[in-house]
């Protein structure tokens, strides 16, 4: 049993260390299995969650020894896995974070043998199995994250030699074992090779987009937030880009629409230890008009004990988002708040955003991400949230964390 530090309507349930490899990041749940990706031990973990109190361990894929692998999507019986050089094993997280710089893949070796680059498509009928059926290569360093919900397309931020960091790519998955790039938007400034250069200092780089109906929501880090029309996904259009960086300390790293309502949720990460950057928020933008999204409010700042105090990466990672298939009553908001656990925010009145329920997981007993400057403290990573309110919850060093939402919108 899983004592927290603190929690208000969400219970725990169950968890697991997935067998030592517990440096869990994004996760999917297919068929009664959690999929998690890592970042440490390079692969895929397969966890049985059919009994969500007894979690089990069945299955590790193992990516290239050289490659992260902490990205994934699931649909169709497809999963995607991401496959990307490890820049933070040269780099530092200030140097990381820091700005960007045009790619020189050759500094990590030889593509396609001392690292892999690119997406890796898995066959998952047999959920316990996944089967490794299609390769999408990149030149350059790899692919930080997609979004696929099923369909034809699948949208991913990849960083390609000749551009100063990640931009957008859409993927065309027509034939899943061959799939093959067919479009590409980058902000203006960022194609190095093509003689382009920034009017920025910080960093711009698609974290990634999620898309829905035909509008993609970016996020680019200290580059705020991209609103692109894909109805055609071959030809991307820019319909309006918004940026708070400066005066606020960007890092923006999701934006979830919830098209019902007209609103969008954008989070903006906590990159460095609270003692290193400013407070960074998560907002809500009425995207009535898409040419013209609008702040109206942010989400309330965990306050139930001093997290100043505590250190560590203190502020949002990411959100749940609303994927088909899992929870998606847009008048409750989910995410995850690294030293401050999972969250839940009331939006009923999207103007007042109110604080519904958390769950702070004890402190990690080890640690298997390199600290590297990071503080020894809990960082709750991500999350993904069922129909019924089970919430999947990983972290960098602890594993996978099973609650239960116990709270209600009005």
């Amino acid at each position: 049993m899983i004592v927290p530090e603190a929690a208000k309507n969400i219970s725990f349930v169950g968890h697991t260390d997935q067998g030592g490899r517990s440096d869990g990041i994004q996760v999917m749940v297919h068929k009664g299995y959690a999929y998690v990706g890592t970042r440490v031990s390079r692969g895929i973990m397969v966890t049985d969650v059919r009994d969500p109190r007894h979690p089990k361990p069945v299955n590790f894929v193992a990516g290239h020894p050289n490659s992260l692998s902490m990205h994934l999507q699931q649909a169709e019986d497809l999963l995607l896995g991401i496959q990307e050089a490890d820049q933070k094993a040269i780099l530092t997280a200030q140097e990381y974070y820091g700005g960007s710089a045009q790619v020189d893949s050759r500094r990590y070796g030889k593509r396609g043998e001392d690292y892999m680059a690119g997406m890796t498509v898995y066959d998952v009928k047999d959920p316990v199995n996944p089967r490794r059926i299609g390769f999408l290569e990149v030149e350059g360093l790899g692919i930080h994250r997609i979004w696929w919900s099923g369909g034809r397309y699948a949208y991913a931020s990849a960083l390609l030699d000749g551009f100063i960091d990640h931009i957008l790519i859409v993927i065309d998955l027509a034939d899943p074992t061959k799939p093959r790039e067919v479009g590409r938007w980058w902000i203006p400034g960022m194609n190095a090779a093509a003689g382009e250069t920034p009017t920025w200092k910080e960093r711009y780089a698609l974290h990634h987009a999620i898309v829905f109906d035909g509008y993609a929501y970016g996020s680019w880090r200290d580059g705020g937030l991209t609103i692109l029309d894909v109805h055609d996904p071959t030809a991307p259009k820019l319909l309006a880009h918004r940026n708070w960086c400066p005066p606020f300390g960007g890092g923006t790293h999701n934006a979830v629409p919830l098209h019902d309502r007209n609103l969008l949720i954008v989070a903006d990460e906590a990159t460095l230890n609270i003692d290193q950057q400013p407070v960074k928020h998560t907002w809500v933008f009425d995207i009535r008009e898409k040419t013209n999204p609008v702040s109206i409010a942010t989400m309330p700042q965990p306050a139930e004990q001093d997290y100043f105090a505590m250190g560590g990466q203190f502020g949002p990672h990411n959100l749940h988002e609303h994927r088909p298939g899992s929870w998606q009553d847009s008048s409750t908001v989910f995410a995850t708040w690294q030293s401050a656990g999972v969250r839940a925010f009331d939006i009923s009145n999207p103007f007042r955003p109110e604080e519904a329920g958390y769950f702070v997981p004890p402190q990690p007993t080890k640690f298997m991400e390199p600290l590297r400057g990071r503080a020894k403290v809990r960082h709750t990573a991500d999350l993904y949230v069922a129909q019924d309110g089970l919430i999947y919850a990983t972290d960098y060093d602890s594993g996978l964390y099973i609650l239960q939402y116990e709270g209600s919108s009005r």
